[in-house]
């Protein structure tokens, strides 16, 4: 499946699935509507399962002025938990916090949250203006309740948003993130053997401008990352193996018109069944 939104935000959580991680179709409906937030959106939904067998989501709540995000937990992806907001920012002059992302730390056995927050004249402006200067931050927690002091995750050096991690192996992961500087505003990868770092200096693009919001699904032994043309109003993906070499299927993918990015996971096929009819 993969979490979704429509512009301007304001209704709520949509889902896509898909049997072969290629061609994506919707499933009607609006599943949690927002609450929570100083502007009652639902962005970048990111949606994440633990071994108990519980969903668990987080969301952008409001593109200036919060200093968290929203959560709610399921077990079916139909009844959702009462949505809470979570403050990891604590910081007064910290202008947002963006895209919340789920990963679930299996050696751990807990769940990090990594968000891209912009605090004015803490880091090297570069090229942008200071309430566009991005950097990574992270939590964890094991239930939600309690959570682990907010860290900073990586200095790229540029104004970063939109990371995502995944586990390739044994102290293998692997980051997928966006260079938000206004003229690139593409992807990049990076590397760690801890998923709280360090992280290497993030790659060259592998992508053409103006994208974001990627999601990467794993497909036999290539590893498919989605992300979002918002500019064209559709959606790109790049197949690798290795996170050196690319190659552009976006003319073999098919994913409904007016989605927007949000993150795929997988669901057992009962729940799919259930949420279609």
């Amino acid at each position: 499946m993969y979490s979704s939104f429509h512009e301007p935000a304001t209704d709520g959580l949509r889902y896509l699935w898909s049997r072969d991680g290629i061609h994506w179709d919707s499933i009607r409906g609006i599943w949690l509507s927002p609450k929570v937030g100083k502007q009652h959106v639902m962005r970048d939904p990111s949606i994440q399962s633990t071994p108990d067998g519980v969903f668990h989501m987080v969301w952008t709540s409001s593109w200036r002025g919060d200093r968290g995000f929203g959560y709610a937990s399921s077990r079916d992806l139909v009844h959702w938990s009462k949505e809470r907001f979570i403050e990891v920012m604590p910081d007064t002059t910290t202008v947002n916090v963006w895209a919340p992302e789920l990963f679930y730390d299996d050696a751990r056995k807990e769940m990090m949250i990594v968000w891209a927050s912009c605090v004015p004249y803490k880091f090297d402006k570069g090229q942008e203006e200071e309430n566009n200067n991005h950097r990574l931050y992270y939590t964890t927690t094991k239930d939600f309740a309690t959570f682990s002091p907010t860290k900073l995750l990586v200095d790229t050096h540029f104004s970063a948003i939109d990371a995502t991690i995944l586990k390739r192996g044994k102290d293998d992961y692997v980051m997928v993130v966006k260079d938000n500087t206004r003229q690139n505003r593409n992807l990049r990868i990076s590397f760690a053997h801890d998923p709280h770092g360090p992280w290497t200096k993030p790659s060259e693009t592998f992508t053409e401008n103006f994208v974001e919001g990627p999601t990467t699904v794993k497909l036999g032994k290539d590893y498919i990352i989605y992300y979002d043309r918002y500019q064209k109003h559709d959606f790109g993906a790049m197949k690798t193996r290795d996170f050196i070499h690319f190659t552009d299927i976006t003319s073999e993918i098919r994913i409904p018109s007016l989605h927007k990015h949000g993150t795929i996971f997988k669901v057992p096929k009962r729940l799919v069944n259930k949420l279609i009819k």
